[in-house]
Parts: structure tokens; C-alpha cells; sequence
């Protein structure tokens, strides 16, 4: 006789973790729904994430499939794991993804932890993603729909994560998620995707400002060191940007570098943008091991970016170096690397400077 399970939900009142709600609840599973609260509402405004109205819906959502519903306080973890280090990143001269931080963290940190203490098994998400046993160990899969793939802000879990994770909506796209949610009847079904950061609203450098990164002016140079403008401050710029640099050349020139000990902003021509070679840190294996310590597999460097050709070597558990077959104009400090075999996520690191 198998064990019975009891599965949390991470509900958000968007389409996908409702749906993924409702067909659990459709299969007879044992459901109740958890709900992150992230963030106060700043100057009178609502956030992106977690508003009144997502809370509603989720609720109602709930409410409509007759499961229990909670609401989980994260400010503070929030702040500390999340919002914090994207602070520092930028300061540092740095790009992070805090979606990354946040799924480590707080959705299969936090949230995880909490799901298991009120008895459940396991913790489903509303996640493009697919998640299987093989013999012993767990593997993450790419979605089938390689246009909703999330499995790159997934590179995170580890096998005791993945052995108490569900992602429902694995093998389905956008448009039959939709269809599921018409035919059940839930009101979230026409809901818009969330865009951007759910933390920021509006552009992130008047986040940066308001919540005191500095941002002192510097000058502009090309790669020979001649001065061709000034910037507003570093955190301000990321690499690749052409527009809003304000300096007369007589090509069309892109940030490719950040030299915080000049205070400097590095333009440069479109094919010197990206790296070739660089070095992860804090590397997770999902196998909990990497699959040799010299390896070639597909390399993802940004969020939907497309893969590329490279190999790996490893110098530790947790830090290795990445050799693209070829330049990479993706590349970026504080961003991602993640690796694959086909639609296998092995995991990855963070790109470091």
C-alpha cells in the first residue's frame, strides 16, 4: 500500500499555479494552497507581487475547489535573501537574477519548509517544468513546451528539494493551461502573465536610488582609455546597452565593461559585448555531483537566451569554468550559467567577474 501524500501548492492568483491547483484537486489528490507574502505595499502603491487582489484571487480560487488556503509571512526572509543581495549586486557591479535567489530561498526554501510542517509531502508549483525519479536520484527535465521552459531559475534544487517538489504543468503549454483553466471554470483564466520584477515597479535604477545604492558619475571611456562622456553611475548600465550612454561616436557603441576601481564605464563595438570563457561559483549539481570533471554540454547564460556549445571544467564542488565554442554576448557578471544535456538540467553557478 503506498504512503498517502498531501500536496502545498504555491498559489499566486495567476493562471498557472491555479491550474495547477485544480488539476491535482481533479485527480483526487489531497490539496491545500500557500500563498507567499513578500512584501509591504510602498508609498501607498501596490507591489507586483502579492497584492490585495492576488491574495483575492487566490483565495477564491481556493475557495472554489473547496481546499484550505494560507498565507505565509516572507517579509523579512524576502528582504534578507532576495532584495538584499540584489542591492549588493548592482553595487558591486553586477547583474543578479533575484528570481534564482527567490526560488532557492524562499519558494522551495521557506516555502518548502513551511509545506512539510503543516504535514504535506510535497510542494507544487505552478512551474514550466518537468521533475522524474530514475532508479535512486531525481532528474529536472525541460518543459515540453520549450517556449515556457523554466528550468534555468530551477537549476538551484537538490535531490531532497526535487524529491518533494510537483510541477503539474510540465507537459502542457501556455494555451491548454488556459484551455483547463476555461473548462474548470476558474475566474483567473484570462489573467496576463506577470512581467519584470515582481518587487520593482517601474525602472529599477529608481529602486537602486530609492533604497540607497549609490550611484556616483564617472566617466566613459573606450577600450585605448579616452574619455567619451560620463555616466550617472554604474549600477545604472548593464552590459550590452547602447541607448542612453548620451556620447557622440562616429559607430553605434555598447557597454562592455564595469571598472568599478575607476568608477568607469567601458563602451566598446557590438562584437566585443560577451565573453567566451568565464568562471561559476556556488555551482549546485542536481545529481548532487557533476557528471565528470571535464565535460561539454549546452550552456544557458540568461533567462530564455538561447543555449550554446561548451565545456566545463570543474575545480570544486561548487566552482568550474566555462569555455563557450564561441563569444557569447549574454554574458554577464551575476547572471547564470546553466547547464544541459539535452532536455536535461545538470544545474550550474553564478558567472563571476
Amino acid at each position: 500500500m503506498s504512503e498517502p501524500t498531501r500536496i502545498a501548492v504555491a498559489m499566486s492568483g495567476g493562471v498557472d499555479s491555479s491550474v495547477a491547483a485544480a488539476l491535482l484537486r481533479e485527480a483526487g489528490e489531497d490539496v491545500f494552497g500557500l500563498m507567499l507574502r513578500l512584501q509591504e505595499q510602498s508609498g501607498g502603491k501596490p507591489n507586483r507581487c502579492c497584492t490585495p487582489s492576488d491574495v483575492a484571487a487566490a483565495r477564491s480560487v481556493a475557495g472554489g475547489l473547496g481546499i484550505p488556503f494560507y498565507v505565509v509571512d516572507a517579509r523579512q526572509a524576502f528582504e534578507d535573501g532576495v532584495i538584499a543581495p540584489f542591492l549588493r549586486g548592482y553595487a558591486q557591479g553586477i547583474t543578479p537574477n533575484p528570481c534564482i535567489e527567490c526560488n532557492r530561498t524562499i519558494r522551495f526554501g521557506l516555502l518548502l519548509e513551511h509545506a512539510l510542517t503543516l504535514g504535506a509531502t510535497r510542494l507544487a508549483t505552478g512551474h514550466y517544468v518537468r521533475a522524474e525519479r530514475s532508479g535512486a536520484s531525481y532528474r529536472l527535465q525541460t518543459a515540453r513546451d520549450p517556449a515556457k521552459d523554466q528550468s534555468y531559475v530551477l537549476y538551484s534544487l537538490t535531490q531532497r528539494q526535487l524529491a518533494h517538489a510537483a510541477f503539474p504543468l510540465g507537459e502542457l503549454s501556455k494555451d491548454e493551461v488556459r484551455a483547463h483553466a476555461r473548462r474548470m471554470g476558474l475566474a483567473v483564466a484570462d489573467r496576463p502573465e506577470s512581467q519584470d520584477l515582481c518587487f520593482v515597479q517601474g525602472d529599477y535604477r529608481a529602486f537602486l536610488a530609492a533604497r540607497g545604492t549609490s550611484a556616483e558619475a564617472g566617466p566613459i571611456l573606450d577600450r585605448a582609455g579616452t574619455v567619451l562622456g560620463t555616466h550617472s553611475g554604474l549600477p545604472g548600465y548593464t552590459l550590452g546597452q547602447r541607448k542612453g550612454l548620451r556620447i557622440a561616436a562616429s559607430e553605434a557603441l555598447y557597454v562592455v565593461e564595469k571598472d568599478l576601481e575607476r568608477n568607469a564605464l567601458i563602451v566598446g563595438r557590438r562584437e566585443e559585448i560577451g565573453r567566451q570563457q568565464f568562471s561559476v561559483t556556488r555551482v549546485n549539481w542536481i545529481a548532487g555531483v557533476p557528471p565528470a570533471d571535464r565535460f561539454d554540454a549546452s550552456v544557458q547564460v540568461r533567462y530564455h537566451a538561447p543555449r550554446g556549445a561548451g565545456r566545463i571544467t570543474c575545480h570544486s564542488p561548487t566552482e568550474a569554468h566555462v569555455e563557450l565554442n564561441g563569444r557569447d554576448p549574454d554574458v554577464a557578471p551575476g547572471q547564470s550559467a546553466v547547464f544541459y544535456f539535452d532536455d536535461l538540467c545538470l544545474g550550474g553557478g553564478i558567472i563571476g567577474l
